[in-house]
């Protein structure tokens, strides 16, 4: 190899080092155990306050379970199913679970061929920083108090 082409290989070398170096990955905050469990108390207080026993389950971004918790004569056994499966729906689909009931409800009945999601109330996206870290799913005695629930999980992560 010619000393020319050899130092034009090295220079291109370089410079795709040099821009690999510069091309930092990203960072996002991370939904932790601690403030998962810190939303979990926080809508767990809601729900004693109004005797509204329920089941309430926190998920990180990606859906996967953090916490659960399943209160002393909670109105819908299935909430150990439905609540987790709420939060899930919120965390993947980046918005209330309540926001596809009322697509499937409305303008977009198609929605409801989601499979695998729950697109019932009371379901929300836990945000840090503007970022979707995770999400709460409340399944409780009423759309309405299942909403206020997760609400109420979802406001401690502020």
């Amino acid at each position: 190899m010619s000393r020319n082409r050899l130092s034009i290989t090295l220079g291109a070398l370089a410079l795709a080092a040099s821009q690999l170096a510069s091309a930092a990955l990203p960072t996002r905050p991370v939904l932790t155990l601690a403030a998962a469990q810190q939303v979990m108390q926080a809508a767990q207080a809601k729900a004693d306050a109004e005797n509204w026993p329920c089941v309430i389950s926190v998920v990180d971004a990606a859906g996967l379970p953090l916490a659960l918790v399943r209160m002393d004569n909670a109105a819908v056994p299935a909430g150990v199913e439905i609540a987790p499966g709420k939060a899930r729906t919120a965390a993947l689909f980046k918005r209330p679970s309540g926001a596809l009931e009322d697509a499937i409800n409305g303008n977009r009945p198609a929605a409801a061929t989601a499979r695998g999601f729950v697109l019932m109330r009371g379901g929300l996206p836990l945000v840090a920083d503007g970022q979707i870290v995770g999400a709460i799913g409340v399944s409780a005695d009423t759309p309405q108090h299942d909403e206020e629930i997760a609400k109420a999980g979802a406001a401690a992560l502020k």
